[in-house]
Order: structure tokens, then C-alpha cells, then sequence
């Protein structure tokens, strides 16, 4: 991999994110973070130079977004001060598309080595510079924000109490407690993902991203009620939005992102669309409570979506995984006992929950309408789990397949924890009547669930798709048609 390029103006970036591809273009933003006391980098493309939006404002750092396209070639490129990024925008052949997720752990992330917290990462690089992706999907838990609690009193001891304080808090200590955690989250948006490998490929590669709870907090939205609609809850979650809009959609805070299908900005569900393919992600975050995954506003524009498909391959990003194994059996058995009370926001998370039954259906049906029909096949691609894995939904002309790929950088959890996932997988699943979920090793593997560090990488041609696993242990699977 070369190095990344020395702009020593350039605090944070360029970052590439995607906006959709129609009529020989490919339209991205740039996001370039610098001090207040430097000049935005100048930009150019073929076409010429682009003029900066001051997006950002704060503590001393500008963000500055850059809207452009490029033409639909291999070999297109922009230049930031002087050094050229190459940027493969040929959507209109053959694609590649990577997908990663859960980069970070929960605590002691910054402890890790590069070397070893990277290894993915830099796998990935070397797949890139041997045949371009055009496309990098992010599918949750971009950054841990876990431990960002610990920047201010209030949210400390929000964070680490089973019930909120009571006690009312005034304006300025909110006031305060928000400007705390933007510093915090800011600064760890910058150290995330200006990790070299990461940087130097979501410079070179256009990114669209759904948010997941780590990106928040440990189980955000399945957190008691009370404790989520708190003044420390709504301020936690104001910041992290704010954040996340900046380094996630390349956009000001107060904005709704271009891609986005809710106009309120209340539902951050967004779809991009390209030749022969589109991508489709509900925001399962934003609205979530410990009775419900969306909100009507998140359900409408999930269907706005579903009913706008264009003729071609449908990825459908749930950053959950849609199809799994039967947890509801695993929350009545942790009803019985106070012992497992921390784990239950972990299972409320899932679409298979008690709590979501209907919902999952409801979700699980729409997917079914638009995939029976032949124009419009969908295939569900997902993280969250920590783990690889694949499954099928029963349907006609052919299964929906899901595809796990988790995490890029979080380390593998116990091989036990797969173990017993994959015998819960084995008892089956028939949440619509008539469609059966069934999961699968991957190819090649005889596990259901692997529990290696992992990311995913989707080709198409010609209109058939293959998915290949990257194991970190194992190296790649043998490829998936799908």
C-alpha cells in the first residue's frame, strides 16, 4: 500500500461518500476537516475546481464538503492540493462492492496495536489495488462510542446508573455536558477513521453508511424508556446525530442527507441507486424504543423506498440481521433470572425478538413482494453479530439470501458464543407462513457461524452476483452465487 500522501493542511480526510450513479456520472461529496486558521484545500476534478461548503464550525476545526461527480470510468480522479486520488466510477460494467462493519471494540480500543486492529483493513486495501471496488458499504458500529460517556459527570453516571437521576438538570450543565461529548465524539470520528489503511481507502473509494447502537451507545433504543427520553439520553443521542451526519453522510448537522427517503430527517433510511443495482438501508436506530424497531415515519420511508425499486439487483442493509435463530426462546429462559439482566438489551436489538415479532414479519413480507418479483431479486447484507454467517428466506422465484459479515476490527468473540448460536440456528425459524429461514455455513466451512474478524466483498456480472467472505484466520471463501 503507499503511503498516505503528506498535506500537512489537511487535518482529517478526504473522505468519499455516494450519492448515486445515472447517466455516465457518479455523484460523491468529500468531506476535509482543517484548523480555523487554515484555508480550505482546494479541490479539482477534470471539469475543474470545487468550491468548499463550510458544513462544520466548532472547538477550532472547520469541515469543509465538497460536492462533485466524476465520469463513469475506471480511471477517473480528483486532486486535493497537489495529490491525486484514483477513484474507479466504471458503474456502468462490472461491479465490486465491499462491505464492513463493527470497526472498534467496546473498551480498550485505542490500546490495540495498529498492526493487529487493522489486519482486515489492510486486507482489504490489497484486494482493492488488485481489482477496484467502486463502492465501500458500512453497516453499523462505525466507531465505539462506548466509552465517550466518560467525557462529562452527567453522562457518566447516566451511562453507568440502572435508572436515570432524578434529580432535574439545568440548561448550562446540559449545555455543558454536549459540548463535552462533542469534543468526544468529534475527536473520535478523526481517530477512527484516520487510521491509515481505513483512510487511505475511503479516500479512493465511495462510502454510504446506516448508523448502528455503538455508534451511540451500547443498546441504544433498547435501553428502559425513561432512560433513552432522559435530558442526558436525548442530549447523548442529539450529539452522536450530530457527529454522525458530519463523518457518516458527509453533511451539516442540521441537515437531511441527499440520499435520505424521510424529508423530516426524523429517519436517516436512505437508497442509492446505480446501474443494475441499488441499496436500500432503513434506519433501525433512530426510532427504535424496546417495543419497536422503526416508527411509522421510519416504516414510510422504508416502503417509499421498496416502492421505487428500479429493475436490477436489491441490497437491502439491516444492520441487524434479518434472519437468525429463534432468541426469543433465549429471553424467556433470561426472564428467570435477575442474573442476565445486562444481556437483555442485546437480545431486544434483534429483529427475532419477542418484542419486534410483528414487526420482523411486517418487514419480512415486504421484502418477499418486491423480491417475487424477477426484475427485482433482494439480497439482505448485514453485520452487528461479530461473527460470519449466511441465511436463506424461502420465496419464489428463488430464496432471499442474507449475507453477515462482522467485524472488520472488533475481535472475535468466543467460539463457544458461535457454537451456541448455531445450535439455536439448527431448530429453524417460520415467521411468515409458507417461508422458511434456514442458515448455512459458508462455503467451503462447516460451522454455521464463523468467529473470525471478517468483511465481504459483492461482484456482479453481467447481472449474476457472487459473495466471497474475507476470514482473517482462513482467508477467502469460495464464492456464493447469490
Amino acid at each position: 500500500m503507499a503511503q498516505p500522501e503528506d498535506m500537512q493542511a489537511v487535518h482529517f480526510g478526504p473522505v468519499l461518500y455516494f450519492l448515486g450513479a445515472a447517466d455516465g456520472r457518479s455523484n460523491v461529496t468529500a468531506l476535509i476537516v482543517v484548523s480555523s486558521d487554515v484555508e480550505p484545500p482546494k479541490l479539482i476534478t477534470e471539469d475543474g475546481g470545487v468550491a468548499p461548503d463550510l458544513i462544520w464550525d466548532a472547538d477550532g476545526n472547520c469541515g469543509y464538503r465538497y460536492a462533485f461527480s466524476l465520469p463513469m470510468r475506471r480511471d477517473s480522479w480528483y486532486e486535493v492540493d497537489g495529490a491525486i486520488y484514483e477513484v474507479n466510477s466504471a458503474f456502468e460494467g462490472d461491479l465490486r462492492i465491499a462491505f464492513v462493519s463493527c470497526n472498534g471494540q467496546e473498551h480498550g480500543d485505542r490500546g490495540r496495536s495498529q498492526q493487529d486492529r487493522n489486519a482486515l483493513w489492510a486486507r482489504l486495501v490489497h484486494d482493492h489495488e488488485r481489482s477496484p471496488f467502486q463502492l465501500m458499504l458500512h453497516g453499523g458500529d462505525q466507531i465505539y462510542a462506548d466509552e465517550l460517556a466518560d467525557a462529562h459527570p452527567l453522562t457518566q453516571r447516566w451511562a453507568n446508573d440502572a435508572d436515570p437521576d432524578p434529580t432535574p438538570v439545568s440548561d448550562p450543565l446540559l449545555q455543558e455536558a454536549a459540548a463535552a461529548l462533542r469534543r468526544a465524539f468529534f475527536e473520535r470520528y478523526v481517530e477512527v477513521l484516520s487510521e491509515p489503511e481505513t483512510a487511505w481507502l475511503m479516500a479512493r473509494i465511495p462510502s454510504v453508511a446506516m448508523w448502528d447502537d455503538h455508534d451511540i451507545c451500547d443498546g441504544w433504543g433498547s435501553l428502559p424508556v425513561e432512560k433513552l427520553d432522559s435530558p442526558v439520553g436525548r442530549t447523548l443521542f442529539s450529539v452522536a446525530r450530530e457527529t454522525a451526519l458530519l463523518f457518516q453522510f458527509g453533511v451539516a448537522p442540521g441537515s437531511v442527507p441527499p440520499i435520505c427517503t424521510d424529508p423530516t430527517g426524523r429517519s436517516l433510511s436512505w437508497h442509492v441507486r446505480m446501474p443494475g443495482a441499488q441499496v436500500i438501508a432503513p434506519d433501525l436506530r433512530s426510532e427504535r424504543r424496546p417495543d419497536r424497531v422503526m416508527d411509522e415515519t421510519g416504516w414510510r420511508a422504508l416502503e417509499a423506498s421498496l416502492s421505487s425499486v428500479d429493475d436490477g439487483r436489491v441490497f437491502l442493509l439491516s444492520s441487524v440481521p434479518a434472519l437468525g435463530p429463534r432468541l426469543s426462546w433465549v429471553e424467556a429462559v433470561m426472564q428467570l433470572t435477575s442474573r442476565m439482566e445486562k444481556y437483555e438489551d442485546d437480545l431486544r436489538d434483534q429483529w427475532q425478538s419477542h418484542a419486534h415479532r410483528a414487526e420482523w414479519r411486517r418487514f419480512l413480507e415486504r421484502l418477499i413482494a418486491v423480491h417475487e418479483n424477477p426484475q427485482t431479486p433482494v439480497t439482505v447484507i448485514s453485520g452487528e453479530i461479530h461473527l460470519a454467517t449466511r441465511g436463506t428466506l424461502e420465496a419464489a422465484p428463488g430464496p432471499i439470501h442474507q449475507l453477515v459479515a462482522s467485524g472488520i476490527s472488533h475481535p472475535e468473540p468466543p467460539r463457544a458464543y458461535a457454537l451456541g448460536l448455531g445450535a439455536l440456528a439448527r431448530l429453524g425459524e417460520t415467521p411468515v407462513p409458507g417461508h422458511s429461514i434456514k442458515m448455512h455455513p459458508l462455503p467451503g466451512r462447516r460451522g454455521i457461524y464463523a468467529a473470525q474478524r471478517n468483511y465481504l466483498t459483492l461482484e456482479g456480472r453481467n447481472g449474476h452476483w457472487q459473495a466471497v467472505w474475507e476470514l482473517e484466520k482462513t482467508g477467502k471463501t469460495p464464492s456464493l452465487d447469490i
